[in-house]
């Protein structure tokens, strides 16, 4: 048996933590990690409290539902209400982020950002070649 390399783990452990999501329009799993090590994990979902899409429905605009937390935004919030420091860190998505999300990680200091599918927002990709951010598409993983 072959072990798989580190990049297919942590994208292993992203797809696993998606199977939380209370989002049944996309399920999104994210794992931030720093040398090798999980710091926090998100997936998208409700505003804790609230009731979930998969439960009650979808808040729809511009065909994109609002109710949600995106997975990204989730871990970096995990992150911070532990006092988890993630500056520094990378973080393993299975879909790319979104304009919003790819601001909050660049904030919070993460510096390289795997992701699996591609999902709607081309932005990304310019703004992280002026910044340094490395973006890397784990198209077969």
């Amino acid at each position: 048996m072959t072990r798989v390399s580190w990049e297919k783990y942590f994208m292993n452990i992203a797809r696993q933590v998606a199977t939380r999501s209370t989002c049944d329009r996309k399920m999104v799993g994210a794992v931030i990690v720093r040398d090798k090590a999980i710091l926090s994990t998100g997936y998208n979902g409700s505003i804790k409290g609230m009731p979930h899409c998969d439960e009650v429905g979808h808040m729809i605009e511009n065909d994109h539902c609002v109710a949600t937390i995106h997975a990204e935004a989730n871990a970096i919030l995990q992150a911070a209400r532990h006092g988890v420091c993630i500056d520094n860190s990378e973080i393993y998505i299975t879909s790319s982020p979104c304009w919003h999300c790819f601001k909050f990680m660049v904030n919070s200091g993460i510096k390289k950002i795997y992701y699996g599918e591609f999902y709607r927002d081309d932005r990304i990709f310019e703004t992280a070649g002026k910044l340094g951010i490395e973006l890397v598409h784990l198209k077969d993983i």
